[in-house]
């Protein structure tokens, strides 16, 4: 396939979705990540989509959200890895927060192992695949985010997750800092996880590395707060302050 032929097929694709990772478009198209970034490069430049962290979009879009199967297309293997180590550190019958991220969808398919365990989730993702499973959810009620299509955010939820101690909570953030600093990029997420930290014995942080050595928009915690932290990276080194002592390579 020919240069303009790769690029004319990336901008139908994104007509479709609007959105998509630089591995969901070398999957579609059968070509190398190398291949599609350099292309994308060429279409930014001409000013026909836009380039951020984990993917690409058409310059002018209609409103369209980030179907949560592109979001969690990029680093699925990584993802997965990570959330069997997660699934690891639980006992039979525990009580688990879950958020809304896209690498804890990835525990919720495991979860349903772990006997006896109780999830309460505001990811509405996690609540379509426990459908299918003989497990206890709850689904924590809020309205659906206006950035996030896939989290349920606001009040209600916070209040449902404030009344729930759990033995453990699983999450995810946008990013990881060398100083331990962990952020993300949507403010309303950020508020239903600090409930989830506050009331959960076990805090489980899951970062592959695609998430380590940056910033995003809003502060969520610091790591010595948390009791693991779970990534596909080795991360001995890595951050510039003590980082807890159960760092676990997936």
């Amino acid at each position: 396939m020919y240069k303009c032929e790769r690029e004319t097929e990336i901008l139908a694709w994104l007509n479709e979705t609007e959105y998509a990772t630089v591995e969901y478009l070398a999957k579609k198209m059968n070509i190398s990540s190398s291949s599609i970034r350099r292309d994308l490069k060429n279409l930014e430049e001409r000013g026909l989509v836009s380039r951020s962290y984990g993917g690409v979009r058409l310059t002018q879009t209609s409103g369209k959200h980030i179907p949560f199967s592109l979001r969690s297309h990029e680093n699925s293997q990584q993802k997965k890895q990570i959330a069997r180590c997660a699934v690891g550190l639980l006992s039979p019958g525990d009580v688990v927060f879950l958020d809304g991220s896209s690498s804890a969808y990835f525990v919720a398919e495991l979860l349903p192992a772990v006997s006896g365990v109780t999830v309460i989730t505001n990811n509405i993702d996690a609540m379509s695949c426990f459908s299918g499973f003989d497990i206890r959810a709850y689904c924590t009620g809020g309205m659906i985010s206006e950035e996030n299509k896939a989290v349920l955010v606001g009040g209600y939820t916070e209040s449902f997750v404030r009344q729930i101690r759990a033995d453990a909570v699983i999450f995810s953030v946008q990013s990881v800092a060398e100083d331990g600093s962990f952020y993300d990029c949507y403010a309303q997420e950020v508020s239903v996880r600090n409930e989830m930290l506050r009331n959960a014995k076990k805090k489980i942080l899951l970062c592959d590395s695609s998430k380590l050595g940056k910033t995003s928009t809003f502060y969520q915690g610091c790591l010595a707060d948390i009791d693991y932290i779970i990534s596909d990276r080795d991360l001995k080194g890595f951050f510039r302050t003590p980082a807890p002592e159960k760092c676990i390579l997936a």
